[in-house]
């Protein structure tokens, strides 16, 4: 285990670490090195270190921000246990956590961009209808079991919907293929 006081700090110690932990709990207000730039230096430089951002800011911002700079979660320093457990949890297992808080201020920030944007050209020729709907899908609660199931198709087809759609739109997660349906309006 490895406590640091600062993110420069963090960094010095997990290049001195022989076995990268597989979670970092990162702080976004600390000195010298803020967890802004500390989160986009671990996406960097230890992409196998996975990030979830705690913090007393719950604006759309610092939430952005902190997913864009590769935090798979977003926890408000006031959680109680049981959901900080949760949140760690879901990141080691499922490799994300987005709570209602971080998906209310992601869709809010995205309406208010302008989700009437239309969908870039480039984009548009190179989704199939199967594409658009599973991204519709995205957009929902239901587990990517349950869109197998509602598509019709088998959970392996769906992991290549999710893997070609990962690769055709430059996005990470789930929630960055729900940002993207919403943002150009392909989601419910």
């Amino acid at each position: 285990m490895l406590q640091a006081a600062n993110g420069k700090l963090l960094i010095e110690g997990l290049a001195n670490m022989q076995t990268l932990p597989n979670l970092v709990l990162l702080d976004i207000s600390m000195p010298i090195m803020d967890g802004f730039a500390t989160a986009a230096h671990l996406q960097k430089h230890f992409p196998s270190v996975k990030v979830l951002a705690l913090s007393m800011m719950d604006n759309e911002s610092a939430i952005i921000t902190m997913i864009k700079n590769g935090a798979r979660g977003y926890v408000l320093k006031d959680a109680d246990p049981a959901q900080l457990r949760q949140a760690i949890a879901d990141v080691l297992e499922k490799g994300y956590h987005y709570s209602d808080l971080v998906t209310g201020r992601l869709i809010y920030a995205i309406n208010r961009e302008g989700a009437n944007e239309n969908l870039p050209a480039a984009h548009a020729n190179k989704l199939t209808e199967r594409e658009r709907e599973f991204l519709d899908y995205c957009c929902t609660e239901y587990t990517y079991k349950e869109i197998a199931s509602l598509m019709g198709v088998s959970p392996r087809t769906v992991d290549g919907y999710r893997d070609g759609l990962f690769e055709k739109l430059d996005v990470k997660s789930r929630v960055g293929l729900a940002m993207y349906a919403v943002r150009h309006g392909l989601g419910t």
